[in-house]
């Protein structure tokens, strides 16, 4: 007989040859000289937008494509765009549930099944990922999700046969939800090998911690122009070590709160925001922001006192970051050149150099890091950063200072980096951050001055994202 997957399969095969066959007939009995027409399918209301889910999941997962750009509004995936906003909501929504919890539905999904999914079944696999993720995470009703999954694999050619499957794995999801979340409530949500690397870093019970505090919710952070305290009173937010106001809960447009269209804020993460304040006394100095865009670091840096030149390899992300300056009524030279071909004979007396980087420690907001990242492209990255680093020092007057720091967690991509320029470089030396001078911090602060922050810290404040940072001086 099979195991019980294999009688649904089957049981499904046998039913829709039985329609086929039917709608085969009528169609050879159509008018048009008897041509097949393709029958016109009733638009459901949902289903575009689980179908557009699944296809950028399986993007993400299997071609390892970067979740930011499919979701575009203007330039990202067909399938996205071309839903409306109240869609591309919930798309948004599912894929990040879906990544960020993808492990444990995964393995749910291998409990439920009598035997694993036929290895050309990959879109079958996306779908079922896609409702479960709604059904065990998300407040959308089982039916619905049940429903327009099992008429998504009606309407696939590919996963026809695997619908009353597909209906009988999310039923038993819908009726045993609490058990198999408490089932796989240990496990956690991160591939083996970030974790391996994590507890390689940080130790077990950290690199535990890190994966999950990517679950909690997202934060909205703000950096203000002056008075964190009357802008966290007057927003409903609360001040945090960093001097960022933290908007937690927040639901609602960004763009209707007070103070933006008078430019007295922009959001920037509290972590993101600590290299910029790391130089000291900035008035009236020369001080180049590399790696510029979106410009909460530029603007910190002009509000700072600083005559700032804003530098990017991108023209797109450079005019986002002009327009993010108009809005704040700030100004800095902006320069559109690659990193590495920079020159500046009269030198500068700061430098920030906010590296790209694997972004590892922004899963919080980005969770499809983790399944487009591995060790190879992070190795590559430090070997791009160290090269950066190495260029920027050329621009550095002597008596000046090079903040570098990048969102990875991955001390490759941090202390490693600075220990090879420095090997090389007499004239540097690491101008160690004070822990003194961040209460409620200190716990970032290494043992030789630098930053190095996790998700896993200010937990019970909401968390922040994971940074690297280090002052280096020039003699």
């Amino acid at each position: 007989m099979g195991t019980r997957a294999e009688r649904f399969i089957q049981g499904t095969v046998v039913l829709n040859d039985k329609k086929a066959g039917k709608a085969t007939s009528r169609r050879n009995g159509a008018n048009n000289g008897g041509q097949r027409q393709r029958p016109q399918l009733e638009a459901k209301p949902g289903l575009d937008a689980r179908v557009a889910a699944s296809r950028l999941l399986a993007a993400v997962i299997d071609r390892k494509t970067s979740l930011d750009g499919m979701l575009d509004a203007e330039h990202g995936n067909p399938a996205f765009t071309a839903l409306s906003e109240a869609d591309r909501s919930l798309v948004r929504a599912i894929l990040q549930t879906a990544l960020r919890h993808l492990p444990r539905i995964e393995l749910i999904l291998k409990e439920l099944l009598d035997s694993p999914l036929p290895d050309g079944a990959r879109a079958l696999h996306h779908l079922l990922i896609v409702a479960a993720a709604q059904m065990l995470y998300l407040d959308i009703p089982d039916h619905s999700a049940v429903d327009l999954a099992v008429e998504q694999a009606n309407r696939d050619p590919r996963n026809r046969r695997f619908a009353k499957l597909v209906n009988a794995i999310l039923r038993r999801i819908g009726r045993e939800k609490q058990a198999l979340l408490d089932y796989v409530s240990d496990v956690p949500c991160m591939p083996d090998w970030f974790l391996d690397r994590l507890t390689e870093i940080y130790g077990e019970d950290h690199a535990l911690a890190i994966a999950a505090a990517q679950l909690e919710p997202v934060t909205i952070d703000l950096t203000v122009k002056s008075d964190p305290e009357k802008w966290a009173k007057s927003l409903g937010g609360r001040v945090l070590p960093t001097g960022t106001v933290r908007l937690d809960p927040f639901k609602g447009a960004i763009t209707a709160l007070e103070g933006f269209e008078q430019g007295e804020w922009w959001v920037q993460d509290a972590a993101a925001s600590i290299p910029a304040q790391l130089f000291g006394d900035l008035d009236g100095k020369r001080v180049a922001d590399l790696c510029a865009a979106p410009g909460g670091k530029t603007a910190q840096l002009v509000l700072a006192g600083a005559n700032v030149t804003a530098i990017e390899q991108s023209q797109s992300r450079l005019r986002r970051l002009s327009a993010n300056l108009d809005r704040l009524q700030f100004q800095a030279e902006a320069r559109c050149i690659n990193l590495l071909e920079i020159e500046d004979a009269d030198g500068f007396d700061a430098i920030l150099l906010d590296a790209p980087c694997s972004s590892t420690g922004t899963t919080r907001r980005h969770p499809d890091v983790l399944w487009t990242k591995d060790t190879t492209d992070i190795a590559k990255l430090a070997t791009l950063q160290e090269r950066l680093l190495r260029h920027a020092v050329t621009l550095l007057k002597p008596g000046g200072r090079i903040v570098f720091s990048n969102c990875s967690i991955d001390t490759i991509e941090g202390e490693m980096v600075v220990d090879k320029v420095l090997a090389d470089h007499s004239d540097l030396k690491i101008v160690p951050i004070e822990p003194d001078d961040w209460q409620g911090l200190e716990e970032a602060i290494t043992a030789r001055g630098e930053f190095r922050t996790t998700p896993a810290m200010l937990a019970d404040q909401g968390g922040l994202d994971g940074f690297y940072a280090c002052v280096i001086a020039k003699t």
